[in-house]
């Protein structure tokens, strides 16, 4: 046995702080792993509108009138000025019990892309293809129910507007070594509620964005001569992330999202947000049981790592409507750096367990819940 000498006068390492503020976060569920930009705030109302509203006034600021949230998209994003800080994307992601499957089309006023990726959760693999347009080559619309198509070389990535929903087609010639062709619908139902929210940093930075989980999607995924089919009885389910706005160069989010069938055969969506919304008051959280919506309106702090996004992240609110873990298995990640233009995203894919408590009071187990939550941050 040996007895080692401490030298108190020399300061610990940056990454062992961190790694000590993580671990006191998560003993005492109280902390973030990294400091907002704005102060929390405690649950207040928010406005809920119920009539369609301009985004935007005469000269592409934020319209007050337009400051809330719905339960069905109701905002006309006429977003205009401002470049190159608007900032504009459709993403869509599905999964079922064995993949994962993601298609967007963005224009982040610098270049316009599309960016597809397939995630097999049985054998871990990722594939990934990024193709992109210059700035202006298309013009995303400024409403959620609108076509958006990307074409380029070949490559197309289309979400198109039909009666009974959306469809996501995908044509990429080279994904991984093999042809994609993705043909799906996403069922919309008139009657099933969505998150829509403006949040508001400024008269001329602020984003409209609507959030939707939990929604049925069937069709075929054909990876070469590999055919996956989805059905509901897959319990295949869509989450759309639309986006519209005016942001600043500088930002940072942290996203969790999941749509699964409970035990009992109802559907539980996840929606959850910080960083980004914190202290502007409003919120993008949310739960959604059987495509009704439970809004929280308060800011939910996600304790987690920044140096080893595989430990295990905690989400849970003041109130206590929000209790979960995140407990990772797979990392994606994809960073770009261009000049003065960066992004680097983690994104974890793995499970939730806790509760969440909705609008009636009701709590619900979550139970080994597939979904994934991420960190965003960007300078553009």
């Amino acid at each position: 046995m040996s007895i080692g000498v401490v030298d108190s006068t020399k300061k610990p390492s940056r990454a062992a702080t961190r790694t000590a503020r993580y671990d006191a976060a998560m003993a005492t569920e109280s902390k973030t792993s990294a400091p907002a930009t704005r102060p929390r705030r405690e649950a207040q109302p928010e406005r809920e509108l119920t009539t369609s509203v301009d985004l935007c006034d005469a000269r592409g600021n934020l319209n007050p009138a337009a400051i809330g949230w719905s339960r069905q998209p109701l905002h006309n994003c006429n977003v205009s000025g401002h470049t190159p800080r608007k900032k504009r994307w459709n993403y869509w992601c599905l999964n079922t019990d064995k993949l994962l499957f993601s298609a967007t089309i963005a224009d982040v006023d610098h270049y316009v892309l599309a960016f597809v990726y397939l995630f097999d959760l049985e054998t871990r693999r990722l594939i990934e293809r990024t193709a992109i347009l210059p700035p202006g080559a298309i013009d995303l619309p400024p409403h959620v129910r609108a076509d958006a198509v990307f074409e380029q070389g070949g490559r197309r990535v289309a979400f198109t507007e039909e009666k009974r929903g959306t469809r996501i087609a995908v044509t990429w010639p080279d994904f991984g070594g093999a042809p994609l062709a993705v043909d799906l619908l996403v069922e919309r139902a008139p009657s099933h509620e969505t998150m829509n929210v403006v949040i508001p940093w400024s008269r001329e930075r602020f984003q409209f964005t609507s959030k939707q989980n939990c929604l049925p999607v069937a069709g075929t995924i054909l990876l070469g001569n590999d055919t996956t089919k989805l059905a509901r009885s897959d319990r295949a389910y869509a989450c759309l992330d639309f986006g519209r706005g005016v942001w600043k160069y500088r930002t940072a989010w942290n996203w969790g999202s999941a749509s699964a069938m409970l035990p009992d055969g109802r559907a539980l969506g996840l929606q959850l947000g910080a960083k980004w919304t914190d202290g502007t008051g409003m919120t993008e959280n949310a739960i959604f049981l059987d495509g009704r919506i439970s809004k929280l309106s308060e800011d939910i702090p996600f304790v987690y790592d920044e140096h080893d996004f595989m430990r295990p992240w905690r989400i849970k609110a003041r109130s206590n409507r929000v209790d979960l873990r995140f407990t990772p298995f797979h990392e994606r990640v994809a960073k770009a750096k261009t000049g003065l233009l960066s992004s680097a995203v983690h994104q974890l894919f793995g499970h939730y367990d806790g509760t969440v408590t909705t609008d009636a009071g009701e709590r619900i187990a979550v139970e080994h819940v597939f979904g994934w939550i991420e960190e965003h941050k960007a300078r553009w």
